[in-house]
């Protein structure tokens, strides 16, 4: 079984910054992209960003396009998303996921295999 682990998740003021970090453990399947997801309270789970786990392309959610990076280390199997200039519409639980490209569009939730557990993000006004 693959287990995704989040951490990074905290508080933090708008205009701040914070840096998630999922990481894969057990066995680990090959996947064709990892992506992030974040569920606020009361709505529905949206895509975030995701990358390619082999060629690097990443995609972004056109609301923190230009404020957040993703990025990966292939030999740790870990996925990274860099948050700059948060507002407090970022606040929400933000997931990772694994995506192998058969089920479906890389920004729908359903797409995605394994899940991590999330890590809270907070964003103060």
């Amino acid at each position: 079984q693959m287990q995704l682990v989040e951490s990074g998740g905290g508080l933090v003021q708008a205009g701040g910054s914070l840096r998630l970090s999922c990481a894969a453990s057990g066995r680990i399947y090959p996947h064709y992209a990892m992506g992030w997801f974040r569920q606020a309270p009361g709505k529905e789970r949206e895509f975030v960003a995701t990358i390619g786990w082999s060629t690097g392309n990443e995609y972004y959610a056109d609301s923190v396009k230009g404020r957040f990076t993703i990025s990966r280390d292939n030999a740790k199997n870990t996925v990274y998303l860099q948050m700059n200039l948060l507002k407090p519409e970022d606040t929400a639980v933000y997931y990772c996921a694994t995506y192998y490209g058969t089920r479906g569009p890389p920004q729908v939730a359903s797409a995605y295999g394994y899940w991590g557990q999330g890590t809270q993000v907070t964003v103060s006004s």
